[in-house]
């Protein structure tokens, strides 16, 4: 049955009171919350309901009366389509100021802790250009945007590359120029659309699941080095290695361009295969004198320059004077337990994907690092007493879990070892601040530290220090 428009009202001159609730803006009417995408803490606006539910509504921005002191115009011309940037319409300093206070409140609100005064969250260098990774798709279903509204559908291609509209698995906005990401993301972007295009090569059909050209993958790294890797849904091999020979004489600058064949009828493709076609197998970052080498589906940070400030904000938190035995939990591929092994007696690392793991492990011997272990295994199960038995009772655990936080058997773990410091690295306050409560009893919170990576996002990374109570 569907809702009627009393159910689903317009509401008019509602004023906007916060923002952050995943890239929403916040409101209340009606004793409820109401989240509306793209407007900004003092705008004054009417509203379309279109979804209602007992303790809140969502709502859509149909007229501004009055705009907030905080609004600036956005950059970005696909700024409300693509999904991505969801910020972008408010100044940068804003956008930190919000960010600072969604660490505040989740610790406040949620966690119910006593915490020191929170210091100034650390912004990123680049407020446009951060990302060193970008993954595109190729689709029959191309977005169509109202100056192409007057052309005849028969006579249009539909044919785009870019990124996936919110909510919509089967439809993409072709992106003209992304400010996420450096030179040459953009320029290799559109060369591929176009020549794709013009060659007549087909781009995947998501409804029947065919289609040559599916995705591209562009990693950037802060030594210069280019990783492309372009996933085929088909295994043509004649198009793919003239599609690559084209790309890489386009491109002469690649240093590792990368094949993928992806039939299945998901977009995963880390557990494929990936042949090299041209160049070297992997990337280079470097963090001081560390280098860490990264594959096709390696993890690493997507922002290089602001994964260096999280990183040594950890070390600084963990104090090392080289006679403490670590342990880094949720290692991923073992970059923080590599940048600070050389300060710790003994670093080992927990991480669920194996892959990830011989990552860690190849990059501790990429720089002669004799000190570190590596685990794989699902972190509930794997950190236990025969691993405490193997590996010795921590001094200081670091801890970067996933947004979900850390599970509850973890915790009590933790708590069980009773280590001098604890280092909570989150891209997740919330969870972080209910795991922080569980550990209330036995830590004090020392030091809070926000890290903005993800400029234009919502998305904020909390570093903690905890003490452990006399």
């Amino acid at each position: 049955m569907s809702r009627s428009r009393k159910d689903l009202p317009l509401i008019e001159q509602l004023t906007v009171i916060d923002a952050g609730a995943e890239g929403n803006a916040v409101a209340r009417y009606d004793n409820r919350v109401v989240f509306i995408p793209y407007a900004a803490p003092g705008d004054v606006v009417d509203v379309q309901v279109f979804r209602k539910r007992s303790s809140y509504m969502e709502a859509r921005i149909v007229n501004i009366h009055k705009p907030s002191e905080y609004r600036i115009e956005p950059k970005c011309t696909h700024f409300g389509l693509c999904g991505g940037c969801r910020w972008q319409h408010m100044s940068y300093k804003t956008q930190l100021t919000f960010k600072q206070k969604q660490v505040a409140d989740a610790f406040s609100r949620i966690g119910h802790l006593q915490f020191p005064v929170i210091r100034p969250i650390l912004g990123s260098s680049n407020e446009f250009y951060y990302r060193n990774k970008l993954e595109f798709t190729f689709s029959n279903r191309r977005w169509m945007v109202e100056s192409e509204g007057e052309i005849d559908r028969s006579s249009r291609n539909l044919n785009g590359l870019g990124f996936h509209l919110p909510g919509m698995h089967d439809r993409i906005l072709s992106i003209d120029h992304c400010y996420l990401q450096p030179d040459p993301s953009n320029k290799i972007r559109n060369w591929f659309n176009a020549y794709a295009k013009e060659q007549g090569y087909t781009y995947w059909n998501v409804k029947d699941w065919s289609g040559l050209l599916r995705n591209v993958v562009i990693r950037t790294a802060n030594t210069g080095d280019i990783m492309v890797i372009v996933i085929f849904g088909e295994e043509n091999h004649e198009s793919i290695h003239n599609i690559m020979t084209a790309l890489t004489e386009q491109f002469p600058e690649i240093t590792s361009a990368m094949t993928i064949i992806n039939t299945k009828k998901n977009d995963v493709y880390n557990d494929l295969p990936a042949s090299l076609f041209k160049g070297k197998p992997f990337i280079i970052e470097q963090m001081e004198t560390l280098k860490y080498q990264v594959g096709p589906v390696s993890f690493y940070q997507t922002n290089s320059d602001q994964a260096y400030v999280l990183y040594k904000i950890a070390r600084d938190f963990a104090g090392l004077t080289g006679v403490e035995n670590v342990y880094d939990l949720y290692t991923g591929t073992g970059t923080i337990a590599n940048f600070v092994a050389k300060d710790a007696k003994k670093v080992t690392g927990i991480e669920y994907v194996e892959s990830a793991v011989d990552d860690a492990k190849l990059n501790s011997r990429l720089n002669a690092i004799e000190n570190t272990d590596f685990v794989a295994g699902d972190m509930a199960k794997v950190f236990n007493d025969e691993f405490v038995a193997k590996y010795g009772k921590p001094d200081v655990i670091i801890t970067d879990p996933p947004r979900a936080g850390m599970h509850a058997s973890v915790v009590e773990k933790i708590l069980d070892l009773g280590p001098d410091k604890i280092v909570y690295v989150s891209c997740n306050p919330a969870t972080q601040a209910r795991d922080l409560a569980l550990m209330n009893e036995k830590y004090t919170i020392e030091a809070v530290q926000p890290v903005d990576m993800f400029p234009h996002t919502h998305h904020v990374e909390n570093v903690v220090l905890l003490l452990k109570r006399p």
